[in-house]
C-alpha cells in the first residue's frame, strides 16, 4: 500500500508539472491550448536527442528542455496564438488541436514513429526499500527525484504568483486588460512571458516523463485527456488546484490499475465525475476574477 501510494504521488506529481502550464493559459489567460502536450512532447524528444547525439547528461537536459520549449513557446505566442486571444473558444479550440495534430505528424515523418528510450544515469536507476511486509516502503530512485524536483517548482511557482509583483500584475492583466492597460500594465508581455514559461514547464515535463510516460509521436494526443482531467477537476485560477488534482488522479489511476487492472483508467473517470458532480467550478477557484 506505502508502495502504492508512493509511486502514485510521484506519477501525480509530473502530472502536475505537466498540466500546469495548460492551466495558467486556460485559467489565468483565459485561452484554451489543446496543443499543451506538444510542448511536452518538444522537451521530451530535446532530452532524448541531447544525450543520444551531443553526450550531454541528464541533469544538464532538464533546464535546457525548460529554456528551449519556453523560447519556442514565445515565438509561437507573439506569431500564432496572440490573434487567437479575443477568438470564441470553439476557435481555439480548432486552432490549438489542429496545431498538436500538426505536431504529431512532423514528429511521426521526422524522426518516425517508434519508442523513444530515455537512458537515466545510474544514481536514478536503483530502489530502496523500507520496513516490511504489509507497511513495506518500495521507493524508485527516479521517483522520488520527480516527487523532490516538483516539489520545488509548486514552492517556486506559488511565491512568484502570489507574493512578486509579476503575479499581481498577471491577476490584474487576466481580472480586467484594460483597467490594467491603463494603470500602465504591459498586459502583452506580462502574458507573453506567461505563456513562455508555461511552455517550459510543459517542456520539463516532458523531459522528467519521457522514461515514465514513455515517448513517441502520439504523445500529445494520448496525455491530452490526462491534462484537461487535472485542470478542471482542480479549477484553473491557482496553483493549489491542480497540484491536489494531480496528486488525487495520480493515487487514483496506480491504485485503480495495481487493485483493478481489467477496469484500467476508469477509475480516473470516475473519481473526475464524483469530484465535479460535488464542485463543478474545481476544488479550488479565486474570488473576485472573471
Amino acid at each position: 500500500m506505502l508502495t502504492i501510494l508512493f509511486d502514485g504521488i510521484a506519477y501525480g506529481m509530473l502530472l502536475f508539472v505537466l498540466a500546469v502550464g495548460l492551466a495558467v493559459t486556460l485559467g489565468l489567460m483565459n485561452f484554451i491550448n489543446l496543443a499543451h502536450g506538444a510542448f511536452a512532447m518538444a522537451g521530451g524528444y530535446l532530452t532524448v536527442f541531447a544525450m543520444q547525439k551531443a553526450g550531454l547528461p541528464f541533469l544538464a537536459c532538464l533546464p535546457l528542455a525548460f529554456i528551449v520549449v519556453a523560447l519556442l513557446g514565445a515565438v509561437l505566442e507573439r506569431t500564432l496564438y496572440r490573434p487567437m486571444y479575443g477568438k470564441p473558444h470553439l476557435d481555439q479550440v480548432l486552432f490549438s488541436i489542429g496545431l498538436a495534430f500538426m505536431a504529431v505528424a512532423a514528429v511521426d515523418y521526422f524522426v518516425g514513429s517508434s519508442q523513444q528510450i530515455v537512458q537515466l544515469p545510474e544514481w536514478l536507476r536503483g530502489r530502496t526499500e523500507i520496513g516490511d511486509g504489509a507497511l513495506l516502503l518500495g521507493m524508485g530512485h527516479y521517483r522520488l527525484f520527480i516527487i523532490a524536483v516538483c516539489a520545488v517548482l509548486t514552492v517556486v511557482l506559488q511565491l512568484i504568483l502570489s507574493k512578486t509583483r509579476f503575479g499581481s500584475r498577471l491577476r490584474a492583466a487576466v481580472d480586467d486588460p484594460r483597467v490594467a492597460a491603463g494603470l500602465g500594465i504591459n498586459v502583452n508581455v506580462v502574458f507573453l512571458a506567461t505563456f513562455a514559461v508555461g511552455s517550459g514547464l510543459a517542456g520539463l515535463g516532458g523531459a522528467l516523463g519521457a522514461e515514465i510516460l514513455g515517448l513517441d509521436p502520439t504523445f500529445p494526443l494520448k496525455y491530452m485527456i490526462y491534462f484537461l482531467i487535472v485542470v478542471s477537476v482542480g479549477g484553473t485560477s491557482s496553483i493549489t488546484g491542480p497540484l491536489a488534482a494531480a496528486l488525487l488522479l495520480g493515487i487514483a489511476d496506480v491504485a485503480g490499475k495495481y487493485f483493478i487492472p481489467k477496469m484500467g483508467a476508469f477509475t480516473v473517470y470516475l473519481l473526475m465525475i464524483a469530484i465535479l458532480m460535488w464542485r463543478p467550478q474545481g476544488l479550488f477557484t479565486r474570488k473576485g476574477g472573471r
